[in-house]
């Protein structure tokens, strides 16, 4: 009999990357829990259809497991303390006065009722185990406060606890975000420090936690998601792509960035009317899968009436529109690392950001640093096809650093340290 472990996920991040460490876990002899703590709406995605398909998993939505007054309670509790709704306007101010007088103490039962719950669950027929989060950050939308208490909890049952990655760094560089200007370290990564290991990617993300962590707590293992083994199985998986093949003779797919993240969307349109008139060029656009809708991109009109680009829904996902496309503009996404590894070229627009760009750091040649460079990039690939984009030995660096690790078999290692540190 293997192993047991219970995955908390929250939302598309967390399933995209964690996903293949879950399959691993299962094809190594292990079983586990997968527990959706974020909203309903994903409970239906492609890769828990597909973990729910394997022997020895079980898939739940949090509501599942709780009684429904229980689930409603534990969310309004969440609700309190969860920087997005204190933000508000109105609502905030209320939501702030309300956590003031529903301190700690008085959060503390539910709190408890609930981790008690889920680890029993898992746990109460199982000799040792493991429980795993993503990164957890302290503006998640589930409350920080909660995770310690299950953390806790689980600690004291004997159970390990792992923080796995929900993403890579697509920056190179730190001040990013609006209102972002001391280089130190960034406490919202701090909370990382309840667990037994945090596990990461590369060196690019150890450096964010390593001011708040002993190094013997941070695992450097590679990139589930980007990893060869997991790449080959996920095309697989996909659903039926949306996109109907184009006869264009230029396909390209711009990936923007969430909407916290300074971008200048004036030039980022000019850009656009730009590569638009060019003849043969087909342009999707593809907003940030949670945040798009505040992009002031996405609502203006002039783009909207341009025959030869559109914006990408939800159906069509980020995978779809690489395969789809010849050419991939990337405002700093790390979706792009596996057209890296497919050798399909990304024009990393720099210049279009407040940031520098991991791909561009490794490869220069990818960098946008002007007009004349998305022009004279977009003309040469319509005249002399996308072939040999890449400068072969900064693209083998980038892979080696930032996706493989040690060597390729990069979910072997996840698994062994689920493993240790369930049997610890």
């Amino acid at each position: 009999m293997g192993m047991k472990a219970l995955f908390f996920l929250r939302h598309y991040n967390d399933i995209d990357h964690i996903t293949p460490v879950i399959s691993k876990w299962i094809e190594s002899g292990h079983q586990c829990d997968v527990v959706l703590i974020g909203s309903k709406k994903f409970i239906r995605d492609y890769r828990l259809e597909y973990l729910r398909a394997l022997d020895g998993v079980r898939v739940a939505h949090v509501s599942e497991i709780f009684s429904a007054l229980g689930y409603i309670k534990w969310r309004l509790q969440m609700l309190l303390l969860t920087g997005n709704v204190r933000r508000l306007p109105v609502i905030g101010r209320i939501v702030r006065t309300l956590a003031d007088s529903f301190d700690e103490k008085k959060r503390e039962p539910l709190w408890q009722k609930t981790a008690s719950q889920l680890l029993t669950r898992s746990f109460e027929h199982a000799g040792n185990g493991v429980i795993a989060f993503d990164w957890i950050e302290r503006n998640s939308v589930i409350c920080v406060e909660w995770i310690e208490v299950v953390v806790a909890m689980a600690k004291n049952r004997g159970l390990g606890a792992v923080s796995l990655p929900h993403g890579d760094s697509p920056h190179a560089n730190q001040l990013i975000r609006r209102g972002e200007r001391k280089v130190e370290p960034d406490t919202l990564f701090s909370v990382a420090g309840i667990f037994d290991r945090l596990v990461v990617p590369n060196e690019l993300c150890a450096k964010r936690f390593r001011p708040f962590l002993d190094d013997q707590a941070i695992a450097v293992l590679g990139s589930p998601r980007f990893c060869e083994e997991w790449l080959t199985r996920l095309n697989g998986l996909m659903p039926p792509s949306p996109l109907k093949q184009s006869d264009s003779r230029l396909k390209v797919v711009m990936f923007l960035r969430k909407a916290n993240f300074t971008t200048f969307w004036e030039e980022v349109a000019e850009v656009v009317h730009m590569i638009a008139a060019f003849p043969g060029v087909e342009l999707i656009i593809k907003p940030h899968t949670r945040s798009g809708w505040k992009q002031s991109l996405t609502k203006n009109s002039t783009i909207r009436k341009l025959p030869n680009v559109s914006i990408a829904g939800d159906s069509a996902h980020s995978v779809h529109l690489m395969n789809w496309a010849d050419v991939i503009i990337d405002l700093a996404t790390s979706v792009v690392f596996e057209a890296v590894r497919t050798k399909k070229p990304v024009l990393a627009a720099d210049y279009l950001i407040a940031g520098r760009s991991t791909v561009a750091d490794y490869m220069p040649e990818t960098e946008l640093r002007c007009r004349d460079d998305v022009y004279e990039k977009i003309d040469r690939f319509l005249t002399n096809g996308c072939d040999n984009f890449y400068n072969e030995a900064h693209r083998q660096r980038f892979l080696k650093e930032m996706l493989d690790g040690a060597d390729t078999n990069v979910l072997p290692r996840y698994v062994a340290l689920l493993e240790k540190s369930a049997s610890a």
